[in-house]
């Protein structure tokens, strides 16, 4: 592992150019000013081993992923900002050119330290090290706000039959690397005559739809009479997880007629898989107009501080709501007192997303004050909602604005309905309540109780100007994560593992650039900040 010098020459002309004329509350004077005691060289050695040639200093290679992130760009771009950039070697603490032998070097030398720090036992140590200076600074408090936001994914999406020849073709370049033998009988296996060996569609009318049918019909029985030569064999691996892959992709979008042949099913299978390339990306939804394919990307932050204390990438699919209990472990573990921060009430905000019976459950019992706004009943029409309606849990009753009390009928998982039926022919307020004639029905969840308790929470006026006063900074904090298109709002990597990894770099060069306008610095060997 090679040491970056700490000794600079103080007569270092772009050393001192750039000391006069960058304001202190730059990241690149935060990092040349810090670097050292945010991520020393040491912190990393962990990832070299102890023979072979000296490295490129990890401290200096942190610096200018760091600078990377916020500037965005590609590693080539980065390792050129590097080369010719006077504020990046001033952030990475190498000076000039007669100051350092690290004038330039590789892009690929970035590549192999994100690996092995993916690899490693601390993955997010950068994101963790700024982290824990602005706790000891005092800048984090037990207050949180959460939200998501689309990670468009860095590979194409795939029609059906571009994904049936493209987990075939993996299949068998995987098998020919495995077993020969076994990559023979697949390829003896197929009947349509394609050699799967270009990633392009086969040459066909597409304007003839009995040769589309056949297209896809003769693709299917070579995916299935490929699954069917493995079925019984001990697969590992690569060979298991490529086969497994076929598999879906052949089970998601296909349906066989009584006639036996295979078609495009007319349905959306719930977790479909929509690129071969990466199969852990899904299409999802940030609103009901607004589609993206990829992943989420989300984020809890303290915001008083705007520092971000968590982050997690999940596949597009997953809903804001499942992912709060994980944003929120460390307010769970942590004191009131934590922090400097005396009695503070632990609090946390979040939108509808985020109001479900479980979250809120799942506050109450961690003692934490619940933020989260929880979706109100709606009807079309104006017509009387569920509020409407006199709900006794006790009783498990439903009364209506007419006066008229049915009982709750419970399924075996504790949901239930409440339907009113004949009770609603005649009803002089049938016109203002629903449009079935089979009469109102009024749904109730199994965790009703935590629900209304939420609906009725957040009708106080304290609660609403709390939730305004702190709900729209994490807003204005994703805008700063996804300013740069590449490397922010378009994943640069695939796959969860490598997404995560990249998105919670970018909150961790985010959160360096929001400490050096904070002022941190070190003062008799504590972390502390000029505006705190």
């Amino acid at each position: 592992m090679g040491l970056a010098s700490r000794q600079l020459d103080a007569l270092d002309d772009l050393t001192r150019y750039c000391a006069e004329s960058l304001p202190g509350s730059s990241i690149y004077a935060l990092l040349h000013r810090e670097r050292d005691a945010l991520f020393a060289d040491e912190m990393f050695a962990d990832l070299y081993c102890e023979r072979g040639r000296n490295s490129v200093p990890p401290s200096v290679l942190a610096a200018v992923m760091v600078l990377q992130k916020l500037e965005g760009g590609s590693d080539r771009d980065a390792v050129e900002r590097f080369q010719y950039d006077a504020r990046w070697r001033f952030a990475a603490g190498v000076g000039g050119y007669d100051c350092s032998r690290w004038d330039t070097f590789s892009h690929t030398v970035l590549v192999n330290f994100r690996a092995k720090l993916a690899k490693s036992d601390r993955p997010r140590r950068v994101f963790e090290a700024a982290l824990e200076a602005a706790r000891e600074a005092g800048l984090v408090g037990v207050r949180r706000v959460l939200d998501s936001t689309p990670l468009y994914d860095a590979v194409a999406t795939m029609d059906t039959i571009t994904l049936i020849r493209s987990a075939v073709r993996g299949l068998l370049k995987v098998a020919g690397l495995a077993d020969e033998a076994v990559a023979a009988q697949l390829r003896a296996a197929m009947s349509s005559g394609d050699d799967y060996a270009l990633a392009a569609k086969p040459s066909i009318d597409w304007e003839d739809e009995t040769a589309r049918v056949e297209l896809i019909d003769s693709r299917a029985r070579d995916g299935y009479a490929l699954l069917a030569v493995l079925d019984g064999l001990k697969l590992e691996g690569a060979l298991d997880e490529a086969a497994q892959l076929l598999a879906q992709v052949l089970g998601q979008d296909l349906e066989q007629t009584e006639d036996g042949v295979f078609r495009i099913a007319r349905r959306v299978a719930p977790d479909r898989i929509i690129s071969a390339v990466d199969p852990e990306a899904r299409h999802g939804h940030k609103t009901a107009e607004r589609g993206f394919d990829g992943y989420k990307g989300h984020i809890a932050m303290d915001p008083d501080s705007e520092i971000i204390t968590d982050t997690k990438a999940t596949a597009g699919n997953v809903g804001d709501g499942e992912v709060a209990p994980d944003l929120l472990d460390d307010l769970v573990a942590a004191a009131g007192s934590d922090a400097g921060h005396g009695d503070a009430e632990k609090q946390a905000f979040g939108d509808n997303a985020y109001g479900t019976a479980d979250n809120q459950e799942f506050l109450e019992e961690n003692g934490i004050k619940s933020g989260f706004k929880t979706q109100a009943p709606t009807a079309q029409g104006g017509r009387f909602s569920k509020d409407d309606f006199d709900i006794d849990l006790e009783a498990d009753t439903v009364t209506c604005p007419n006066g008229v009390t049915v009982v709750i009928k419970r399924r075996p998982g504790g949901d239930g309905e409440a339907e009113f039926g004949a009770a609603c022919v005649g009803c002089p307020l049938f016109d203002l309540c629903t449009t079935s004639k089979r009469g109102r029905t009024i749904k109730i969840h199994k965790r009703e109780a935590a629900l209304s308790k939420a609906r009725s929470r957040q009708k106080a006026a304290e609660w609403v100007a709390q939730y305004r006063a702190n709900r729209p900074k994490v807003e204005r904090k994703l805008a700063h994560l996804m300013r740069r298109r590449h490397g922010g709002r378009r994943a640069r990597v695939r796959g969860r593992a490598k997404v995560d990894a990249d998105f919670n770099l970018l909150a961790a060069a985010t959160n360096l650039a929001r400490l050096a306008v904070l002022g941190l610095h070190r003062a008799r060997g504590r972390w502390a900040a000029t505006t705190a």
